[in-house]
């Protein structure tokens, strides 16, 4: 019995190592078969890994070199390097950079050179020309505050029906709530 089973197991060793011998044949002629393709692909997959990291590496780093030039420019506003490096390394916000310093300024002529990328510094733009030349227009980002503003030259100009009319569409919980309520009850009183 012994000498069977001991048979029994070196058939069985066989038979695995046998399966095992024939799966490997079968992977070197797959391979042999698909060599260049694979071969390909793996080196796709690493330029592309590495791709993505370089990327990574140079928009992080532009935004790194942007991130400085306006830090430099909150304490140096003169500094043209500066100014050129933001316009270079990061161009919205250059353009966001020059809209607040024409704002803040009330330069007219600094606001229409704003480069007005995107629907937002379009309409504020237009927005405060309109204020700087004293005639409010309706804005998106402005919206209850120009009626305000329209309201007020309104009833600077006699009108103060219709300013009142403008003042009741702002809603009460806008941030500019209160002056227009302090500007409807103007109209009452005088």
């Amino acid at each position: 019995m012994d000498l069977k089973s001991g048979i029994n197991e070196v058939k069985q060793e066989l038979s695995g190592d046998e399966k095992l011998l024939e799966q490997a044949f079968h992977l070197e002629r797959f391979f042999k078969k698909y060599k260049k393709p694979l071969i390909a692909l793996a080196v796709l997959a690493v330029v592309a890994f590495a791709g993505y990291k370089i990327n990574n590496y140079l928009v992080n780093s532009k935004l790194q070199k942007a991130n400085s030039a306006l830090l430099a420019l909150e304490k140096n506003p003169n500094d043209k390097s500066a100014l050129n490096n933001l316009k270079e390394n990061n161009p919205k916000l250059y353009a966001l950079y020059s809209y607040s310093v024409a704002v803040n300024s009330a330069n007219k002529e600094a606001l229409t050179k704003v480069d007005k990328d995107g629907k937002f510094l379009e309409d504020v733009v237009a927005y405060h020309l309109s204020v700087l030349e004293k005639e409010p227009k309706d804005s998106v980002y402005y919206k209850n505050l120009s009626l305000v503003q329209k309201a007020y030259l309104l009833i600077k100009n006699g009108k103060k029906q219709e300013a009142k009319n403008i003042l009741i569409q702002i809603p009460k919980d806008s941030a500019v709530a209160p002056v227009a309520r302090l500007l409807e009850h103007y109209t009452i009183t005088k």
